[in-house]
């Protein structure tokens, strides 16, 4: 379980073919892997996976072509999301995240709503149309692993368009200021949204 609150910034170094899937190679910062023991769990761009080998700043993992296909980012180098599976002790200064891609959406609009470094982004994405059912307006959504609020939805006939506002500190300390029109981003739907709609659908 996670909350959406990126605790760092990695970076994959190799992605290599490894059976049907790939084998990652993740650099971290310095110290950031001091409470890390093999078998952990971390979110990378919003996917939890598990760590199989590291050192004092990278670690491996392996992943599946399942999840290749059903994530976006994670099969090239470059830079990433982390976050480090929450404990029970911790803040839940986001949501309650599973680290389950729920679908890849598609950035629609990404600029500046003011004209100064203070300012926020509007960032708009055309989510699947089967995730419209779990988006709402304030409630939340998972961006690549950054728990973020919905600020308005409009369901258009093949997506749901979502629209968030993002403030400098969260682009300046997550790979979202990186993104651009057209980029795919991975995407998971408020937990309890999901139980919810399951428990409404039942006859």
């Amino acid at each position: 379980m996670f909350t959406g609150i990126i605790t760092a910034v990695g970076n994959i170094k190799s992605a290599e073919p490894k059976g049907d899937g790939m084998k990652l190679l993740i650099e971290t910062p310095a110290g950031y892997l001091d409470d890390v023991t093999l078998g952990d769990s971390i979110a990378i761009q919003g996917a939890c996976m598990t760590a199989t080998q590291f050192t004092s700043n990278t670690f491996e993992l392996d992943i599946s072509r399942e999840s290749l296909n059903k994530t976006v980012g994670l099969d090239q180098v470059g830079p990433v999301n982390l976050e480090k599976a929450l404990r029970l002790n911790d803040r839940l200064g986001g949501h309650l995240v599973s680290g389950h891609v729920d679908g890849v959406g598609k950035v629609a609009h990404f600029a500046a709503v003011a004209k100064d470094a203070y300012g926020s982004w509007l960032l708009r994405i055309e989510a699947p149309k089967d995730l419209a059912p779990f988006l709402a307006y304030k409630g939340s959504i998972v961006v690549n692993g950054v728990s973020l609020t919905v600020n308005q939805t409009l369901d258009a006939t093949e997506a749901c368009m979502v629209d968030i506002n993002i403030i400098p500190h969260t682009l300046q300390n997550t790979t979202l200021g990186n993104l651009q029109q057209s980029d795919q981003v991975n995407l998971e739907v408020d937990l309890i949204a999901r139980y919810v709609a399951r428990m409404l659908s039942k006859p």
